[in-house]
């Protein structure tokens, strides 16, 4: 599976982004799906996560209620629309995949796939 994010860019603080993760490869409706983010000299952390079998979609506490994952199976594609961005949401951004039973995933190590980053800037 390649994974293709984009989207990422520069925005102040309060505006929106929308990310973009284009899979191809295999069957994309069976895979479940995250994204992450990495600010320099931090561990890359969990942002979200939706599962392919029934669509239900999990947030880090952070971003909750300004952040919503979502996928759209006819365009092999998962997007992460980021509401009122913080400075601290700068980081780069991964989108993941993985298959198997449909359910949350939250760490790094359960996912196979990774999209090759994309860079989002805050500006306060």
């Amino acid at each position: 599976v390649q994974l293709q994010a984009s989207g990422g860019g520069l925005v102040q603080a309060g505006g929106s982004l929308r990310l973009s993760c284009a899979a191809s490869g295999r069957t994309f409706s069976r895979l479940n799906m995250g994204w992450f983010r990495q600010a320099p000299g931090k561990e890359r952390e969990f942002v979200a996560t939706i599962n392919w079998n029934i669509g239900s979609t999990l947030y880090a506490d952070s971003v909750k209620g300004r952040f919503t994952i979502s996928r759209d199976n006819a365009k092999n594609t998962v997007y992460l629309q980021m509401n009122r961005l913080k400075p601290e949401d700068a980081a780069v951004y991964y989108c993941a995949g993985r298959g198997g039973v449909g359910g949350y995933y939250t760490r790094t190590y359960e996912y196979v796939y990774w999209g090759q980053g994309t860079q989002v800037t805050v500006s306060s």
